[in-house]
């Protein structure tokens, strides 16, 4: 059995903010770490508040009995698989209930986390007094921003060592086109303005309603939505009032064709569209005591820019570029704010870039991780964080992929047909889908496979050489020649020699296609000194030789690895045994070429320095406990003993290292080599220096480089493609599951661009 974690929380179908929370919370803690630790919850609820729950909730805690306090302490106390007990805290939640809570928490003999949604500033003796109780008995208190947490130190006197800062979470977001949204919802006329939440008088949107005048003055179409039906406590105490009063201003200032209610509380994937649609995002809460606000996150990370009130968690977030921050009330700046922002589309579109990667940090995803290693350091019994593996999820691949072949780079997870295609990616490209292929016999990637193998074809020249770099426009840019190719052409080969050693199940057409290029490059191969181009092209032509062994690619093949093996001898001391006198890029390919070598020939010298130099390699970029791998803000060189530069990590190179020790797993089935590329992985899901997810399980897209405090969130072909080969490369050791499933957005469709006619004439030549 495993270890539980107890949360105490309001739960849906209850509507408020903290159930919705905690249900997000819950959920990404159980998809990260569903093999760490069960969850499981204690709803909170009164006797003029009850609800019927799903299996998820096991225990209720009715707060107007105190008989249900202790009751709840002895079955927690008595169930030896509770481990912790996590609280999320709303004053409101235990209105008249304060003695019974503390009582409660001080009977408890497990550790107990207090999650703080609220902290007052200036409190009085008395309700400083009710926190410093709870904090008390606390053995360690989370809050959400670093306001809230300054406001524990210095306003409560609580010790910094009890304190953790853990932002509130957000939804990754597809980003779908925002007019196919506006057509979708019939809003293709309009300029959007919105606003989200339960509705109370505390959200003050008559502030938006008074500014609204002056704003439709300069855009006549100009429409404001209020999303969210009424708090239910407040319906409850005073029924629609507040919404009524909002209808008569509307009608008093004749906005009735300027704004809409949307009566509901929507459906998650709904209201992330209404978002997603949204041109200008409002947030108009009069409560300066307000911390932090889910509604203010889910809309940055839609990609909305934002006009707000000062509450901690918009001065923190927002700042100075990432959206603009009004005085509480003040209607005036917000017309300001808003007509400056519709005037101004490079501004919105900057503001909203800005504030996406502000929050994208805070993904649940990343939330989770955070709290996992808070359950880890707080709990009496050791708990091991195992990353779950995600679904295989094409949808990013696909998307970036055009009639041609695959897009270099993205804008987030846009494809930035600008850029232009490589060689690099669709060979890669070419690799992955062949690995999925062999994987699930899935059909759909034989287009694929089949359009990256005539981009490799095309990038052939009449002399054996192949070029890099085609524009948008299928042209060779000047850059092919500007650049060494080598490291190209020696990708091109391997992933020639992949898809020939699945000969037993591609297409005839696919084998007649690759042989021939290859065959046509080899003249020039033996010209490539370059260290990585060498290793590819012995990978490749390992590859190609498996079924049928050609006597000119083997004589190649050792010609290339008696290089590596000079290059090696030439370095090698006793501390640094290495081919060259710096770690730099893809270090793990140089070794497992040697190993491919030896497969293909049987010469030990092969392998026996290919053991040699991988493991010295792994004793370089591997702790206990993770993958560093060296960075590209300055290799290591010989005389250091370990990489100092925090960042800089590639995406790519942690791939090529998966791949590398599973090659060398199978060779010498050494369990730490298995170990460690399960580690190496978990380097995408999070376990990175800034314990941030690399991988983005929402888009299936791979973000382009982990840095010193930060994450490049641009999801290009290079970094998704290595995502994608690591993953199927770790499915060799896990259970087929989640195979090709999408995430139930919108569908991966390749980019409608068609052939020039002088690309079919060449394909058709070909195959001929």
């Amino acid at each position: 059995m495993k270890n539980e974690i107890l949360f105490i929380t309001s739960y849906p179908p209850r509507e408020c903010g903290i159930a919705t929370y905690s249900q997000d919370l819950t959920k990404a803690l159980r998809n990260k770490f569903e093999d760490s630790f069960d969850l499981s919850i204690c709803a909170i609820e009164t006797e003029n508040e009850q609800h019927d729950y799903c299996q998820k909730v096991s225990h209720v805690l009715k707060t107007d009995q105190p008989s249900s306090f202790k009751k709840l302490a002895h079955r927690i106390n008595k169930n030896q698989l509770i481990k912790i007990v996590m609280i999320q805290h709303e004053f409101g939640l235990f209105a008249g209930a304060e003695s019974e809570l503390i009582e409660f928490l001080s009977t408890l003999v497990k550790p107990i986390i207090v999650a703080f949604h609220t902290v007052l500033p200036l409190p009085s003796a008395t309700f400083k007094a009710e926190v410093e109780n709870l904090v008390a008995v606390a053995d360690a208190v989370l809050v959400m921003t670093h306001f809230s947490e300054n406001l524990l130190l210095t306003d409560y006197n609580v010790p910094p060592l009890k304190v953790s800062v853990i932002a509130h979470g957000t939804h990754l977001v597809p980003h779908a086109d925002k007019n196919s949204l506006k057509l979708k919802y019939n809003l293709s006329d309009k300029t959007v303005l919105s606003t989200f939440g339960l509705l109370s008088s505390g959200k003050s949107i008559e502030t938006t309603l008074d500014a609204l005048p002056q704003i439709i003055k300069q855009k006549t179409n100009v429409l404001f939505l209020i999303i969210g039906k009424t708090h239910p406590s407040v319906a409850k105490q005073e029924g629609e009032k507040y919404r009524h009063a909002l209808e008569a201003k509307i009608d008093a200032l004749q906005l009735q064709k300027h704004v809409r209610f949307v009566n509901q509380f929507l459906p998650l994937d709904d209201l992330l569209e209404y978002l997603q649609l949204t041109d200008v995002y409002l947030f108009t809460s009069k409560n300066p005591d307000q911390a932090v606000s889910g509604t203010f996150s889910y809309a940055i990370s839609c990609g909305c820019p934002v006009v707000s009130t000062p509450i901690p968690h918009a001065r923190e977030v927002l700042q100075a570029d990432a959206g603009i921050i009004i005085d509480f009330g003040n209607s005036k700046q917000l017309s300001t704010a808003v007509n400056k922002l519709l005037d101004d589309d490079d501004l919105r579109n900057d503001m909203a870039s800005n504030g996406l990667h502000r929050i994208v940090p805070t993904a649940w995803e990343n939330a989770a991780i955070a709290h996992a290693r808070l359950f880890e350091k707080m709990s009496n019994d050791p708990i091991v964080l195992k990353y779950s593996i995600p679904p295989i999820n094409l949808d990013h691949i696909k998307r970036l992929t055009t009639d041609f072949g695959m897009i270099q780079f993205s804008v987030i997870n846009q494809p930035d047909i600008g850029s232009g295609y490589t060689l690099d990616d669709n060979a890669r490209a070419m690799v992955a889908l062949c690995q999925h292929y062999e994987l699930t016999k899935d059909k759909e990637d034989l287009v694929y496979i089949e359009r990256y193998l005539h981009f490799i074809e095309y990038c052939l020249q009449p002399n054996g050489y192949f070029l890099n770099y085609v524009d948008e426009e299928y042209q060779f840019t000047n850059q092919n020649y500007q650049t060494n190719l080598a490291d190209s052409n020696g990708r091109a080969v391997w992933a020639l020699g992949y898809l020939i050693s699945l000969q037993d199940i591609l297409p005839y057409s696919f084998m007649n296609i690759a042989e021939h290029t290859l065959q046509k490059a080899l003249v020039n191969l033996p010209r490539i000194h370059s260290t990585r181009a060498m290793a590819f092209i012995i990978k490749g032509l390992h590859y190609a030789n498996l079924k049928h062994q050609s006597t000119q690619q083997l004589a190649l093949l050792k010609e290339l690895a008696n290089r590596l093996v000079q290059m090696y001898r030439h370095e090698t001391e006793p501390n640094w045994r290495w081919y060259e006198s710096y770690l730099t890029y893809g270090n793990s390919v140089l070794p497992e070429a040697l190993l491919c070598a030896w497969l293909a020939t049987g010469e030990a010298v092969y392998k026996d320095i290919a053991k040699i130099s991988f493991d010295f390699l792994l004793s370089k970029i591997f702790t206990e406990t993770s993958i560093k791998v060296i960075s590209n803000k300055g290799w290591l060189p010989k005389n250091n003993h370990l990489p100092n530069n925090v960042g800089g990590e590639q995406p790519i190179d942690i791939a090529y290292t998966i791949l590398a020790l599973r090659k060398f797993y199978d060779v010498f089935g050494e369990p730490n080599y298995l170990e460690q590329m399960n580690m190496a992985f978990d380097w995408f899901l999070g376990n990175n220096h800034l314990h941030q997810i690399v991988y983005n399980p929402c888009t299936g897209g791979c973000y382009d480089g982990l840095e010193d405090s930060y994450i490049n969130l641009n999801q290009g072909a290079e970094s998704s493609v290595s995502y994608l080969m690591a993953r199927l490369t770790v499915n060799k050791n896990q259970p087929l599951y989640g195979v090709t499933v999408s995430n139930g957005h919108q569908p991966a469709v390749p980019m409608e661009v068609k052939f020039p006619a002088k690309i079919y004439q060449t394909v058709e030549k070909s195959v001929a």
